[in-house]
């Protein structure tokens, strides 16, 4: 289907161009190939699939090993019940956030604004739709739960590192990882971690499923009991960790920016949250059926099952998997101190690198005096996920669609585009239509897309339809003759232009025989400025703006965007 492919080409060419500097000719080309597919397979990644692994590995990490604890203080049926409704919930409050951020995106880009060497964050959204208060609210709560992320992920490798050696203690630990994790600080941006999410959501899935079945292998303890809940803090207390399992949304509009067509995010974090059910829920509920109440005394499952090679290697697994989790939390807070000092549209990644080391630091330093993840987990689920999840983006989404106006943009933008079409010569109902099934390509948000270029990809749609439905007719006439190309009919256009013709609309007279048409003359002007009509010709316009385009329109084209003025509850 033409549309189709025009959509997959006018955003990949948006988004997805990557350029290494090498244009030394084909020689060139063919030396640096290996490089790029390198590069290409492990380096830069911006599909759906990568979109999706980078969720489903940011949701799962430390908080594996410590949802048995909660099941233990909820109860088996409030622990799944609550993993279904928070995640699920999440995944409602993501798809706001993507439509948050295709609407901040369409109008920046309707301002001409370039977001080549900017990665769009969740504060700058709020900023652009709410104002700068809503920037203050977002920023504070988000680079606050980034920032207590990122010294959860540091303690916990001190905590699972110490199941196999605990010839040094946590601190010790605390201080060598902080070090590891400090690399990452030469990872240019989500676009880079194509395959650390994979590595990282494959360790998980080793984790999950060997905590389910080693646990069914040991079996119930002797005396076993599943009495929780017990107490109503300790309820509230399992359900902010569960909670925290599903709050990465933190995180949500940079992996969006980072991906080659933002418009399909909205359900890769619903995808994402449906494959961690599986890893959670069956871990979860194994771990508490075979060691019941004992693990309100354990918050880290690994505490209680035998040591094997399995538990290690799961151990170490989970080790490297925190690293990457740690540079998922971090970059966020890498691109706010990049931009706070100048230097996020440096392309240098030593020195980008140079400039992220005061955020490491303080995280660093916090993971060294609080070395107990468990309470932080907690804090953390009650204070800010709660707010970064789910309550600030349903607000945003309601205050930023609060007017009727704003609810019913995709109305005037088809008033718009209607607009812009007639002078051309394009029926309503075809323009219509031709907006129909691009919105069955695109989605609801892909507007930005059909008027992109003066509605270029509209008008190369319509007369792709036209020049199907002309070769149908030839085809049933049997007149054997062939509709010209667009490229045929985009050279009559240009000659036209430079002989400074005017198109002019013309209407056949209607006889028995065949249906009312519309043929296109043009007007030639002469020396003496007279006009005069020469024969019909094939006019098909492009998506270039033409100097003789009637202006006489019933609205501004503006793309369906309304002034302050215009608009009405």
């Amino acid at each position: 289907m033409v549309p189709q492919k025009q959509a997959e080409e006018a955003i990949v060419a948006g988004d997805a161009s990557v350029n290494d500097g090498t244009d030394g000719g084909e020689e060139g080309r063919v030396d640096h190939e290996p490089i790029h597919r390198f590069k290409s397979l492990f380096w830069h990644g911006g599909s759906v699939y990568d979109a999706w692994f980078s969720c489903a590995s940011n949701q799962v990490a430390q908080v594996l090993l410590t949802l048995p604890y909660s099941f233990s203080q909820l109860g088996m049926l409030s622990g799944v019940i609550l993993q279904v409704f928070y995640g699920l919930l999440g995944s409602w409050t993501a798809y706001l956030i993507s439509v948050l951020y295709v609407e901040y995106r369409t109008r920046k880009e309707k301002e001409n604004v370039s977001f080549k060497n900017h990665v769009i964050q969740w504060y700058e959204v709020l900023d652009g739709l709410l104002g700068p208060q809503w920037k203050a609210v977002g920023l504070a709560f988000n680079c606050t739960f980034l920032l207590f992320g990122s010294v959860i992920q540091l303690i916990a490798c001190a905590s699972n590192i110490y199941y196999i050696n605990d010839r040094l203690d946590k601190r010790t630990w605390t201080y060598i990882f902080g070090a590891c994790c400090a690399t990452t600080v030469f990872i240019p941006s989500f676009h880079n971690y194509r395959i650390w999410s994979f590595l990282g959501l494959g360790m998980t899935t080793f984790t999950a499923w060997y905590l389910a079945i080693a646990a069914l292998i040991h079996g119930q303890v002797d005396g076993v009991k599943h009495s929780g809940p017990t107490k109503l803090v300790l309820y509230f207390t399992g359900a902010t960790n569960v909670l925290y399992t599903f709050g990465g949304h933190a995180v949500t509009v940079e992996i969006m920016h980072a991906m080659w067509k933002p418009r399909k995010f909205k359900y890769v974090y619903l995808f994402a949250t449906i494959y961690v059910f599986t890893l959670t829920i069956p871990s979860a509920a194994a771990v508490y059926w075979a060691f019941g109440d004992q693990l309100l005394d354990h918050a880290n499952a690994f505490s209680l099952l035998p040591r094997t090679g399995f538990r290690d290697a799961a151990v170490i697994l989970m080790l490297i998997h925190q690293f990457i989790t740690f540079g998922f939390a971090c970059t966020p807070l890498y691109f706010v101190w990049e931009k706070v000092v100048r230097m996020h549209d440096t392309k240098s990644i030593c020195l980008r690198a140079l400039v992220r080391i005061p955020v490491v630091i303080p995280i660093w330093f916090l993971a060294i005096i609080f070395p107990f993840f468990g309470p932080i987990n907690s804090a953390v689920g009650a204070l800010l996920v709660s707010f970064t999840v789910y309550i600030i983006p349903s607000l945003a989404h309601m205050l930023t669609y609060r007017k009727a106006s704003a609810r019913q943009v995709g109305s005037m933008r088809i008033d718009a585009a209607l607009d812009s079409m007639r002078p051309m010569g394009f029926p309503d109902d075809v323009v219509r239509k031709s907006i129909k099934d691009l919105l069955k390509v695109y989605g609801e948000d892909g507007w930005i897309f059909i008027e992109e270029a003066s509605y270029k990809l509209l008008i190369e749609t319509i007369i792709e339809g036209q020049q199907e439905g002309r070769a149908g007719r030839d085809d049933g006439s049997g007149s054997g003759e062939k509709s010209g190309s667009l490229e045929e009919m985009c050279d009559k256009e240009e000659r036209c232009q430079e002989q400074k013709c005017l198109p002019v609309e013309i209407d056949a007279e209607k006889s028995p025989s065949k249906n009312s048409q519309t043929h296109h003359h043009f007007i030639s002007k002469d020396d003496s400025g007279q006009p005069q009509l020469g024969p019909p010709v094939d006019f098909a316009p492009t998506y270039s703006p033409m100097d003789c385009v009637l202006t006489n329109q019933t609205q501004k084209p503006s793309c369906g965007w309304l002034d302050a003025d215009d608009e009405e509850d």
